[in-house]
């Protein structure tokens, strides 16, 4: 993994305020919202606590930072597309989802599929940590996260996730 190759916008000091005209800050969210993808699939990160805090949303270089309100915007703006859910009810803890549960739940089932694992159970921590996963983009994936996207799998019928939720069985 290199280093993460920082849009021109993150040193361009009004990035780091929130803008009031509709379009511009319609445009400076999508901007941040994939920004926060890109970041946390580089670092293959799934977590974030609002608060805490991140070369992310604060740039020394420009000594600018991004307010946690400002913050809370570009996570609910993740939250519409998929991309993001609150993990508690203050909306302060964040799971990133750089695809879509839906979308994970597809690539873990296609290399399932493609490695004949029809009709056999395995370990959530073979998915996820597995010698036959280290070259997949779902290796090292949360356990969280890789749950939430077997139950799409689940739900249609793609799947069995066993309820201790250390195995599953694929179909």
């Amino acid at each position: 993994m290199g280093d993460f190759e920082w849009p021109w916008e993150y040193n361009f000091p009004p990035f780091f305020t929130i803008q009031l005209h509709g379009k511009t800050r319609e445009l400076q969210l999508s901007v941040w919202a994939g920004l926060v993808l890109k970041y946390f699939r580089h670092n293959r990160e799934t977590q974030f606590t609002i608060g805490d805090e991140s070369v992310l949303f604060a740039n020394q270089q420009i000594q600018r930072k991004l307010s946690n309100d400002g913050i809370q915007l570009i996570l609910e703006e993740l939250e519409k597309s998929g991309n993001a859910a609150p993990v508690d009810k203050k909306k302060l803890q964040w799971e990133i989802y750089w695809h879509p549960l839906d979308e994970w739940g597809n690539i873990i089932y296609k290399w399932a599929s493609d490695n004949g694992m029809a009709n056999t159970v395995c370990t959530l921590f073979e998915i996820s940590q597995g010698e036959n996963s280290v070259d997949e983009e779902f290796y090292g994936l949360d356990q969280s996260v890789l749950v939430k996207a077997l139950k799409t799998l689940q739900a249609k019928q793609k799947c069995e996730l066993f309820d201790d939720q250390e195995g599953v069985k694929f179909f």
